[in-house]
């Protein structure tokens, strides 16, 4: 019998190009947290306040486009079985005395339990769904999400969040190099900037993964489950 998976070498990328498979999936929420949008920082943002200098139109992109599309995406997924993760930026400690040389260098830092580390409401988890804390760009370089993944059987990764150009894009880089099979949500995630943004998506599309869109991969969820 003819398997119906293309050859990992097909020409075009059709190996990677093949629908999800729900049993196998998950869907990983990159950074959505109060720290990035919240409704009263926004308003600050559209007042002009110096704190919020030049995050205005991430946060209008963060309002009208994520929230609303990661709402539809996510509940499709729980209604065809598929398993939803979050990860945050989460100190360990409420001093970070835990983080990476880069966020210390940075000053990135959200102590643990803080209302920063929590996700954005409007996206939130829904019952046990797992929450994994990080202190780098990478997810996979500085939690235990790929054991976790591997004792799902998860081996479709649908990536999407902030920022494109660098969470989202470290989870995808090092997901495709772990073996995992990946699809970006493009109008799931934004950058600090459309031109951000676009070059990500540009370097991303077909090089680690497939491009698709939240309606897209809504109907490819359904047509899998038939819900």
């Amino acid at each position: 019998m003819t398997s119906e998976i293309p050859a990992i070498d097909a020409p075009g990328g059709a190996y990677r190009e093949r629908p999800i498979d729900p049993r196998r999936t998950a869907l990983l929420s990159i950074d959505m947290q109060n720290a990035e949008w919240s409704p009263e920082a926004h308003a600050k943002a559209r007042a002009g306040d110096p704190a919020f200098a030049g995050r205005l139109a991430l946060m209008d992109r963060i309002e009208t486009v994520l929230i609303p599309n990661q709402r539809r995406l996510q509940a499709a997924a729980r209604r065809a079985g598929i398993e939803v993760i979050y990860t945050v930026i989460e100190s360990l400690t409420q001093d970070g005395r835990d983080r990476s040389l880069d966020h210390k260098i940075s000053r990135i830092h959200h102590p643990k339990g803080s209302w920063e580390a929590a996700i954005i409401p409007a996206v939130a988890p829904a019952g046990d769904e797992i929450v994994i804390p990080k202190t780098s760009s990478g997810i996979f370089n500085s939690t235990n999400v790929e054991y976790v993944l591997r004792n799902l059987g998860i081996e479709f990764l649908v990536i999407y969040g902030i920022y494109t150009d660098q969470c989202v894009e470290s989870a995808i880089r090092d997901a495709a190099d772990r073996g995992f099979l990946v699809t970006q949500v493009e109008d799931c995630c934004a950058a600090g900037s459309d031109a951000d943004h676009r070059r990500s998506i540009h370097a991303m599309d077909g090089h680690y993964g497939r491009m698709r869109s939240t309606d897209a991969l809504i109907a490819e969820m359904a047509g899998a489950t038939g819900r």
